[in-house]
């Protein structure tokens, strides 16, 4: 789906701001849709509305919630269309314009958006509103499932963060004209050859002309598909993220689309971009903060973005869902390297119960009764969706179809196959992985020859080898030695690895959970990374702390970070620094 993009030809109007809020009490059958809601309170958007207010009822809600305002449209001119555009609804949304519903879109971290031209008089106000499902079940991307106990309906996942819920990101009113372009696919290469191919449905016309940064034409082309050279062209890199645009040009319609020239290919375990090889220096992230929750924010995306690039780091993993578009716009500009990943998160239930299950969960992955051809149904869509979104990001090398699903079994490869396969044909300009769970070890992996790339989320020395961390490093070193000999000439890129750490917390001793013994963690990790040149990405996990399910392995959240959740920076971000700055592995 196209972003939206202000032109000559289209308007876009912003609705963030301060909506009204409320539970649901039967919403729909008492006419909600329609009418002002009976009692609200306000509500900020883009946010997570969990940590918004003071009251447990509304941050523990399992359900729907309501938000709604009143919107004026504009008056449009010769035949144009208007649009409502949703950056983000989790998990599942329906939305309504004077009472019409005029769309309806599952999963939490992707846009949609609804032709709304005949509910509304150009002109006149409308009532918006928008009905947001947080439930998720065994046919969901990520999947869960509901408990009905004494103190009422709980949600049970098996992911390690909280499930944030809302209005998430920003909500846009579009003007645009009638026929008008609808997609647009890039691909590039070294000599700066441009392959486009545009689709506008019912055009009588279509060229195409492209602008560098300085917003000089310097290439043009006519016909919806074709290839155009760039002369002397500047490629985009990672750390210097030089961008052109391409301007669509359908009959009375312009759709300016930003995109880098740039190369990525796995070839003799190198990850090469440019046909350079490119070490991976960062993390694992989460749209997490104070407050806002998983609410997309410009002041903390740029402010984690400055911390990244303090610290030297050059890319960065949307663990564990797609992530807004304004921050893979802002990656693209800023030259820092992703790994795109879905929201297939807890496809692994044997892990999951110890931490944050339920006693009373099913034990067993993939059956009839848990997940099924129906998600896999539901993952396929969504792995199309993500790709058919951030398809023209130059910071886009990687998609990552799943983080640490159950990987060792027939049902699992049964389920895998047909997914990577549909990952390669919506994309086959970039390398395909999955995020491999430790309890998959080498002697154990059923998927890993489906995928390019071996990705790693390794916690020897805590979860496993806890306080020991020389027996952690020994088990670690003949693990990776393991994966080379299975997996000859793919490249070994580490997702996640660290301790929990409470910041402000010293010890002589360096013993778990204090700061020296964060220190110590990465500083063993990064001795043993270095003897192999087949790894060639370390990504810690986490960037910052972030909010979890209460449990008695949480500590007021996952304390992961690089930083903690307000984003100061703990002792190892100045020791992690100094390599990530002084060139190790770099």
């Amino acid at each position: 789906m196209l972003f939206p993009r202000t032109s000559p030809s289209r308007t876009v109007t912003p609705l963030d701001g301060v909506w009204e809020f409320q539970l649901d009490a039967d919403g729909r059958e008492a006419g909600w849709a329609g009418n002002p809601l009976p009692e609200p309170r306000p509500m900020p958007v883009p946010s997570s509305y969990n940590d918004v207010t003071v009251s447990p009822h509304v941050h523990d809600h399992v359900g729907e919630v309501w938000y709604q305002r009143r919107v004026q449209a504009p008056r449009l001119h010769d035949g144009d269309r208007l649009h409502l555009w949703f950056g983000a609804a989790t998990h599942a949304a329906t939305v309504w314009v004077n009472g019409q519903e005029v769309a309806r879109h599952v999963g939490g971290y992707l846009p949609f958006e609804a032709d709304i031209t005949d509910h509304v008089v150009p002109g006149e106000s409308f009532l918006l509103t928008v009905a947001v499902d947080n439930r998720l079940s065994w046919q969901s991307i990520p999947p869960g499932y509901l408990e009905v106990e004494e103190s009422g309906i709980h949600q049970r996942y098996f992911h390690d963060f909280y499930n944030y819920a809302g209005l998430h990101r920003g909500v846009k009113l579009i003007t645009r004209p009638a026929v008008a372009v609808s997609d647009v696919t890039i691909t590039t290469e070294l000599d700066g050859t441009v392959n486009y191919r545009v689709v506008a449905d019912g055009a009588r016309q279509i060229g195409v002309r492209i602008l560098d940064a300085q917003q000089q034409v310097v290439a043009r082309a006519e016909g919806a598909e074709g290839r155009v050279k760039i002369p002397e062209v500047t490629l985009w890199e990672p750390g210097r993220g030089y961008l052109y645009t391409l301007e669509v040009i359908a009959d009375d319609d312009l759709y300016p689309q930003p995109f880098g020239v740039r190369t990525v290919e796995v070839r003799d375990s190198q990850f090469l971009i440019n046909g350079r090889p490119f070490h991976f220096k960062g993390y694992g992230r989460h749209e997490d903060n104070l407050v806002r929750g998983k609410g997309h924010d410009d002041v903390m995306m740029v402010h984690d973005f400055e911390l990244m690039r303090w610290q030297g780091a050059n890319s960065f993993r949307t663990s564990h869902y797609p992530y807004a578009d304004e921050v893979m716009d802002f990656a693209d500009q800023q030259g820092i390297v992703v790994i795109d990943e879905t929201a297939a998160v807890g496809l692994n239930i044997g892990i999951s119960g110890g931490i944050f299950g339920s006693p009373n969960q099913p034990t067993v992955t993939f059956s009839q009764d848990t997940i099924n051809a129906e998600t896999q149904r539901v993952h396929e869509a969504h792995i199309r969706e993500l790709i058919a979104r951030d398809k023209n990001h130059p910071s886009v090398v990687l998609w990552s179809i799943a983080n640490e699903p159950e990987s060792h079994t027939d049902a699992s490869r049964s389920y895998f196959e047909p997914l990577a396969a549909a990952a390669r044909e919506a994309d086959p300009s970039r390398p395909v992985g999955y995020v491999n769970v430790m309890i998959s070890t080498p002697d154990k992996e059923r998927i890993i020859d489906l995928f390019d790339v071996v990705m790693l989320n390794r916690y020897y020395g805590w979860y496993w080898q806890n306080n020991d961390l020389v027996l952690a490093e020994s088990l670690l070193r003949q693990e990776i030695q393991g994966w080379i000999s299975l997996c000859p000439g793919k490249p070994v890129i580490f997702t996640e690895y660290g301790p929990d750490t409470l910041a402000g917390m010293r010890d002589l001793q360096a013993r778990p959970w204090s700061e020296d013994y964060q220190e110590k963690f990465f500083d063993m990790y990064h001795r043993v990374f270095d003897e192999f040149p087949e790894v060639v990405g370390e990504q810690t996990w986490n960037f910052a702390d972030f909010q979890t399910i209460p449990g008695i392995m949480r500590v007021g959240g996952n304390r992961k970070g690089m930083f903690t959740r307000d984003r100061t920076p703990k002792a190892a971000a100045y020791k992690v620094r100094e390599r990530w700055l002084g060139g190790q592995n770099g």
